[in-house]
């Protein structure tokens, strides 16, 4: 009864924390404009001219750039070795399911969202946020796309029923581009921050957005791969300093990894914190963190079926037929502390939280 009072008084202390982050870019601008003496410009959503040259370049990043860096640095792990010829099976087609199925659908969605649902929702408000300056709205959205995102990732973690949208994700028994995208599809179609992020564009802000997106994927791109490439900042003294401040302020492979454990009894894996995306200052914040600069032994979830493709795409529509299986039919619920079996009891898988 104390641990559930406990965890209720964290929650409620972690939310009013988070209220308070989410006022600081709105508070950031308003303070502009009233040194600024209330002067409004049409043009301050204009890229400052030190930045004008990076704007092709990030277009292009959006577009399709970034499917052909996962690609590349996909072949370069399974050149390297990195995936331990692991990637076999039920793997192979949960990975390019995932992977191919939200880019031709998630736009559609998302299109669909900014210019038939959002005009309807907020009418006459297209642009209303186009005065505020460019870094006011990159601040804006980095704050408000990730700390929600924080939210969406840790709530699916901590909520029995809800794990299951998003352990997908965490069945990969290895790390690396092949399983970025992996996750179900009603987790991706709900993602929280992505329709809060096209609100923003729809309001004047899709400059700061582009930019916003382009960082956050390359750090959430990056901090999935097996290519570790924090460890030269960990081995080398003189890079420490910069090791110290990169760690609490973004997702590394390190800690990311340590997301990604099939255990936190070894003191390295932390599957129970470390959920930021771009930024890990949340869980530095938020008392979710551990920063170890060391790597897991072993990814996924111990109590992993290799389930079929398609009940880990889209679970609960589909079912596992796999004996045990947290997706098969008859699942109620996952509980949070391991039970005594009772016969004739639903089969019930202990939340990766």
């Amino acid at each position: 009864m104390a641990t559930v009072q406990n965890s209720n008084k964290n929650l409620t202390r972690d939310l009013s924390i988070s209220l308070f982050i989410y006022t600081l870019p709105v508070l950031a601008i308003y303070l502009y404009f009233k040194l600024s003496n209330n002067i409004v410009s049409e043009s301050h959503i204009a890229l400052p001219a030190f930045l004008e040259f990076a704007k092709p370049a990030f277009e292009n990043i959006r577009t399709w750039g970034l499917t052909v860096f996962m690609i590349v640095l996909g072949v370069i792990e399974f050149t390297a070795g990195l995936y331990d010829d692991e990637w076999t099976g039920e793997e192979r087609k949960i990975d390019i399911v995932s992977f191919l199925a939200p880019k031709l659908i998630l736009p559609a969605v998302i299109s669909f969202f900014s210019l038939q649902v959002l005009p309807v929702l907020i009418p006459n408000l297209e642009n209303a946020l186009s005065w505020v300056p460019f870094w006011g709205g990159f601040f804006l959205i980095a704050v408000a796309d990730d700390l929600t995102q924080y939210w969406y990732h840790r709530l699916h973690h901590q909520v029995p029923f809800l794990w299951r949208f998003h352990r997908t994700h965490h069945s990969a028994p290895y790390m690396g581009m092949a399983m970025l995208s992996r996750q179900n599809f009603i987790y991706t179609i709900f993602f929280s921050q992505i329709y809060l992020t096209a609100t923003l564009t729809f309001l004047g802000l899709g400059l700061p957005a582009l930019f916003v997106l382009v960082i956050k994927s390359i750090i959430t791109l990056t901090a999935h791969s097996s290519i570790a490439w924090d460890k030269p900042f960990y081995k080398y003294k003189v890079l420490h300093p910069i090791a110290w401040v990169l760690e609490r302020l973004i997702s590394t492979p390190a800690t990311h990894h340590a997301h990604h454990a099939d255990t936190s009894g070894d003191g390295v894996g932390h599957f129970k914190g470390n959920f930021g995306n771009m930024f890990f200052i949340w869980d530095v914040i938020f008392g979710t963190g551990l920063i170890t600069r060391q790597f897991p032994k072993s990814y996924g979830i111990k109590s992993y079926k290799q389930e079929e493709w398609y009940a880990q795409f889209l679970w609960p529509i589909f079912k596992s037929k796999k004996e045990g299986s947290a997706l098969a039919e008859g699942v109620l619920s996952v509980p949070l502390k391991h039970t005594p079996v009772v016969e004739n009891q639903p089969v019930l898988e202990t939340v990766q939280s």
